[in-house]
């Protein structure tokens, strides 16, 4: 019981945080350089990484992607590179994915490492804090939608797979996860998107609805690479910060690995449209 408790105050705490600083785009930002640090580090330990490079480059490309106009006065080049950015992140995805599927273990040769903590973990909170300014002015309710389905997705995906579940996704990597709860995410973050197409009023619900697809299909791939980094490390959790949670990484993996995909999402409408 006291087991429960403290994991609710705890995940509470997590969210009523993060609701709160999304509706004031100073504070989101401030909020995921904090959030983006501590996953850093988490993930350093997970690959053995005892570089302090990695934290110079997050602030550095954070700092210049969060604060492009009042560095540069113009908004000119910028629109190219994120372009690039997200090109370059999609292509570590890829193999990070072809790693899940095609090796025993994820290869972390030494320059591999700074590419994943550059490429995997920093310019995932780079399209964090893009997803509320993708339409050139701030709007924290795509972000915050998002977030929204990430915790159906996952809350539904445990419960219908605990109920229900039989098959196994990926069961040498993540033993609990199976189809029928990944289907049972799925399914109700779809329902989701109706509910946050019809109170955001940003985006139409085919849209949302497609959305829903993106965050969960690679929400859970996040999931799944996240778990591998840890299997690999021998460790249950990214870390201790949340109690009855474990690390901070364990909590975002999701979004982290969706945020890219979300990002592209958007801007493709904004091209169409």
């Amino acid at each position: 019981m006291k087991e429960i408790l403290v994991r609710s105050l705890s995940g509470l705490l997590y969210i009523v945080l993060l609701i709160t600083c999304l509706f004031f785009e100073q504070s989101l930002i401030g909020l995921f350089f904090v959030f983006g640090l501590i996953c850093l580090g988490e993930f350093k330990k997970l690959i053995q990484l005892k570089s302090y490079v990695p934290y110079i480059i997050f602030v550095v490309l954070y700092g210049v992607f969060g604060y492009w106009k009042s560095i540069f006065k113009t908004n000119d080049g910028f629109n190219e590179v994120v372009q690039i950015l997200m090109v370059l992140t999609i292509f570590v995805q890829l193999f990070l994915i072809k790693d899940l599927f095609s090796e025993k273990t994820i290869p972390l040769f030494h320059s591999k490492r700074f590419i994943l903590t550059t490429f995997y973990l920093t310019s995932a909170f780079v399209f964090l804090v893009l997803i509320g300014n993708h339409h050139e002015s701030y709007n924290p309710n795509i972000l915050l939608g998002s977030f929204i389905l990430v915790w159906v997705n996952d809350s539904f995906a445990f419960l219908v797979g605990k109920n229900f579940g039989k098959q196994k996704l990926f069961e040498k990597i993540s033993p609990k996860k199976t189809v029928e709860g990944f289907l049972g995410g799925l399914f109700f973050a779809c329902i989701a998107s109706y509910f946050i197409a019809t109170f955001t009023e940003t985006l139409g619900f085919t849209n949302w609805l497609i959305l829903s697809i993106i965050v969960s299909v690679f929400g859970t791939l996040g999931d799944l690479i996240e778990s591998k980094f840890k299997r690999q490390a021998n460790v249950k959790d990214s870390g201790i910060i949340m109690p009855g949670h474990g690390g901070l990484l364990d909590r975002l993996d999701s979004i982290i690995f969706a945020a890219p995909i979300i990002y592209l999402f958007l801007r493709i409408l904004h091209y169409v449209s």
